[in-house]
């Protein structure tokens, strides 16, 4: 049975046309793809991420748990509030699931993890907590809009109690904290995003996830589909679960490896097949692709390099550049002649770091 969000009349409401998405009926436009893109970009867009997974996680041992189920080292997280990107592996390196770890106090982390790995997500945590102590409560009381865009900030602050607002506006980036909305809703703002612009992911109880939406429709925020997330985020140089990595894809292969905090005396799930891995040399890597022919890069298709065979990942047409941009796993080392196999024909790709667009310009190379 398809899943909804407290959101779904109103996206209909507004003509969304609607897909399947992991499970849930989701909004994938509101009319164009492309102008729900360029308001992101130069304005203010919003999501409905309210199928995200969010997970409360208690108990005096909760950051020992964290300390031994993620790549990444909760140590960073000191300051209450303060956020942390993270992936979950399992004994042979892959990745499991990334995620957002937030720091409440030392009995109480919240997880938000995605939509359409939520049973594998729930069953791995529940069974490594049971060793811990550790409470594993799920939250589908919550909704989450994210609000995204160069004026996104300020479009929210307004909405925002003013009593609020000063301590929300000085907010760093991947830190959140509880504040009051329209009618003194209660939030938990959250200084992070999947698009590459600043802005905010709000977490509600869902009775109030309509009045927040239609204030922040009366705010001028332009409401965005699955379409325009997607674009950005590959733009802004993001990966996606399921077709950028998954559980036979370690961090090394998906250019993760900023995540992975080999820090001394820790001892996580998948760290002895990661430097395994790492000493013995990795043998595919993930690089950013331009198509600068007529074309467009989808998942799936062939990379043809002198070192061997690779394959498209993530792929779309750019809206900010105007071109297809990707990421492909390709041989370690592959250089120079790099092309794709679009319908039987070989077009060129030319490799760039990536992310390809960066506070709404082109990167440099790009």
């Amino acid at each position: 049975m398809t899943e909804k969000t407290v959101l779904n009349a109103a996206h209909r409401a507004l003509g969304a046309r609607m897909v399947d998405f992991g499970g849930w009926d989701m909004p994938i436009n509101y009319g164009s793809q492309i102008e729900e893109h360029h308001a992101v970009r130069r304005d203010a867009g919003m999501f409905d991420v309210s199928h995200m997974t969010v997970l409360d996680l208690h108990g005096p041992r909760t950051r020992e748990f964290l300390r031994h189920v993620l790549a990444n080292s909760v140590d960073k997280l000191k300051v209450v509030g303060k956020a942390l990107y993270a992936c979950m592996l399992n004994e042979q390196g892959g990745v499991i699931d990334d995620l957002i770890v937030y720091f409440f106090d030392e009995a109480h982390f919240r997880l938000v993890v995605n939509a359409a790995t939520r049973a594998k997500d729930l069953a791995w945590i529940e069974r490594q907590a049971k060793a811990f102590g550790v409470e594993v409560r799920e939250r589908p009381d919550f909704a989450m809009i994210a609000v995204q865009g160069p004026t996104a900030r300020g479009k929210v602050l307004g909405l925002l109690h003013e009593v609020d607002r000063p301590r929300i506006e000085k907010l760093g980036k991947f830190a959140a904290a509880a504040a009051q909305g329209p009618h003194g809703m209660p939030l938990f703002v959250a200084r992070t995003g999947y698009t590459g612009e600043d802005g905010f992911e709000i977490l509600l109880p869902n009775e109030h996830a309509v009045p927040l939406w239609e204030a922040l429709l009366a705010a001028a925020v332009v409401p965005c589909g699955l379409g325009a997330r997607d674009t950005l985020r590959l733009e802004a140089g993001m990966n996606l679960y399921g077709q950028d990595m998954d559980e036979t894809v370690s961090p090394w292969e998906a250019n993760l490896g900023w995540t992975v905090a080999l820090d001394e005396g820790r001892d996580f799930i998948g760290r002895a097949a990661l430097e395994k891995q790492k000493a013995a040399g990795v043998q595919r890597t993930m690089i950013g692709v331009v198509l600068d022919d007529k074309g467009v890069l989808r998942h799936g298709q062939k990379v043809l390099t002198a070192n061997g065979e690779g394959e498209i990942l993530s792929g779309s047409f750019s809206p900010t550049l105007n071109k297809a941009i990707g990421f492909a796993r390709v041989p370690a080392g592959a250089a120079g002649d790099i092309r794709v196999d679009i319908r039987a024909r070989e077009l060129p790709l030319r490799q760039v770091k990536y992310p390809f667009v960066r506070d709404g310009k082109p990167c440099e190379g790009i």
